[in-house]
C-alpha cells in the first residue's frame, strides 16, 4: 500500500490558501491597497500572529479579535481577508460583513499595515452607527469612531471567531480577581478572553487621577493570583501575559493597581457551561 502523505497542519493549510490568493487574477476592490503588500503582511501574521498591528489607529478591540483569529484559525483568516480584498465583504457565522464603498475608496496615511487596516477598519466600521472610519480624520474623531464596547466584542466573538458561548464579566468590588479566575478556566478550555483596561496605568505604569477604560488586550494565560487580605488592597498580587500593540507583554501588578485600571473581561468558548452565557 502506498503511504499517504501526512495531513496538512492548520498553518500549512493557511499558507496554501494564501498562495492561491497570491496567484489569483481577480482584481481587488480597494484601490489604495497593494496586493503584494497585503499578501506579504498576511504571510508574516500566519507565521507570527504577534505581527497583527493596530499602528496609530484606535483599533485595539478589532486587533485583539484579529490576533486570536490568526492564532487559532489561520485558514479562516486567509479566507476572510481574500474575500474582503476581492469582493469587499466576507461571511460571518450568521451574517455577511461588508466594507462600505467609502471605506474601500479611502486614501491617505493609514497609520498601520495595509492588511491590518483592511480587516480591522472593516470590523470597526461594521458596528459604527454614526461616525465613519476615516484614516485621515482628526485624532479626536478617529478615537471616537474607534471606541469598542463590550457587547461589540461579544458580537465579534460569535461572528468572527465562532464562539457561541460568550460573557462579559464586569468588575465590581474585587471583581477583577473573579474575572481573571474565570478567564483562566476559559483559556484552559480552548476559549479566548479579552480584558478592558486603562492602558496607561496597567501597561505603561503611569498613574492617573481619573482612570478610564480605554484599551482592549488579549489575555494569553500564565495567570497567577496571590490573594491577601480583602481590606488591604496591595496585599493581593497578580501576574499574567497579554497581547497588545503587536507584542507580548507581561503584567505584574499589585491588587490596588489592578483594581484601579482593570475594568472587565469578555470571554468566549465553544462548550456550554453555567458560567459563560
Amino acid at each position: 500500500m502506498t503511504p499517504q502523505p501526512p495531513s496538512l497542519t492548520p498553518i500549512q493549510q493557511a499558507q496554501q490558501a494564501l498562495t492561491d490568493f497570491e496567484q489569483s487574477n481577480v482584481a481587488g476592490v480597494w484601490p489604495s491597497l497593494d496586493k503584494k503588500q497585503v499578501v506579504a503582511q498576511m504571510r508574516s501574521r500566519i507565521d507570527d500572529p504577534f505581527q497583527v498591528n493596530q499602528g496609530a489607529q484606535p483599533f485595539c478591540g478589532p486587533a485583539s479579535i484579529a490576533f486570536e483569529l490568526v492564532r487559532k484559525q489561520p485558514l479562516r483568516y486567509v479566507h476572510i481577508c481574500r474575500s474582503l480584498f476581492e469582493t469587499g465583504s466576507f461571511a460571518g457565522y450568521t451574517q455577511s460583513i461588508t466594507a462600505s464603498n467609502r471605506l474601500r475608496q479611502s486614501r491617505g496615511k493609514l497609520r498601520m499595515p495595509q492588511a491590518d487596516w483592511m480587516l480591522l477598519a472593516t470590523l470597526r466600521e461594521s458596528d459604527n452607527l454614526i461616525l465613519p472610519v476615516e484614516p485621515n480624520a482628526p485624532e479626536l474623531l478617529r478615537n471616537l469612531a474607534g471606541i469598542t464596547k463590550p457587547w461589540e466584542m461579544k458580537g465579534w466573538l460569535r461572528e468572527i471567531l465562532g464562539y457561541p458561548q460568550t460573557k462579559y464579566s464586569f468588575n465590581y468590588i474585587f471583581g477583577e480577581f473573579k474575572a481573571l479566575d474565570e478567564a483562566t478556566n476559559v483559556i484552559a478550555a480552548g476559549g479566548v478572553a479579552f480584558a478592558l483596561i486603562s492602558a496607561e496605568g496597567l501597561l505603561e505604569n503611569k498613574a492617573s487621577l481619573l482612570p478610564v477604560p480605554n484599551h482592549w488586550i488579549t489575555l494569553l494565560g500564565n495567570i497567577s493570583i496571590q490573594k491577601g487580605r480583602l481590606w488591604q488592597r496591595d496585599s493581593n498580587h497578580v501576574n499574567f501575559d497579554v497581547y497588545s500593540w503587536a507584542k507580548k507583554i507581561h503584567v505584574d501588578a499589585e491588587g490596588g493597581h489592578l483594581q484601579d485600571y482593570f475594568w472587565g473581561v469578555v470571554m468566549g468558548r465553544m462548550a456550554a457551561n453555567n458560567t459563560t452565557k
